[in-house]
């Protein structure tokens, strides 16, 4: 009897060890990525941002102990937030400005779409000195692709709830 009870009670425990989550620690390499900004509203590169830091602070952590200079980050702009990369709209961005600006210095490069710019009758010398303008987002998007870098294109969504609503 005393055997089938600690058998028993051997099962459950490990039962109860089995039933939660288990922490992984991914082996990462080569942080290559290009992030694929556009947006359907230009405020959406606030949210966006954080999936840069996202990417960036985990890193810097043990195990990995990636300096963020020596990360290899690109984040491409073409849709209604190229807007917010305009000197003359900063006041109405600076914080989206700032952060950005804090990204470049830690050697993120920002790029903007050339035909997205045209279309906004913009010119290159309307951008911030951090901003590189490229020829066309499409097939500056397929070529870092083919150079080995994860593209990421966020998907922001306007948030309905609150974390404790639905928690």
């Amino acid at each position: 009897m005393r055997l089938y009870l600690l058998f028993s009670l051997l099962f459950i425990t490990s039962l109860l060890n089995a039933e939660q989550a288990k922490f992984v620690q991914t082996p990462y390499k080569e942080p290559k990525v290009i992030y694929d900004f556009y947006f359907d509203d230009p405020n959406k590169i606030n949210s966006a941002l954080y999936w840069i830091r996202s990417y960036i602070n985990p890193l810097t952590e043990e195990p990995y102990g990636y300096a963020p200079e020596f990360m290899d980050i690109k984040v491409l702009i073409h849709g209604t937030e190229i807007v917010t990369v305009v000197k003359k709209n900063y006041k109405k961005y600076k914080n989206a400005v700032e952060r950005m600006r804090y990204y470049a210095q830690l050697g993120v490069e920002f790029k903007v779409c050339g035909l997205a710019a045209e279309d906004y009758s913009y010119q290159q010398s309307d951008f911030y000195e951090f901003i590189q303008l490229v020829p066309s987002a499409i097939p500056e998007l397929a070529h870092w692709q083919m150079e080995g870098y994860a593209v990421i294109a966020p998907n922001i969504m306007d948030k309905k709830f609150s974390i404790e609503e639905i928690r």
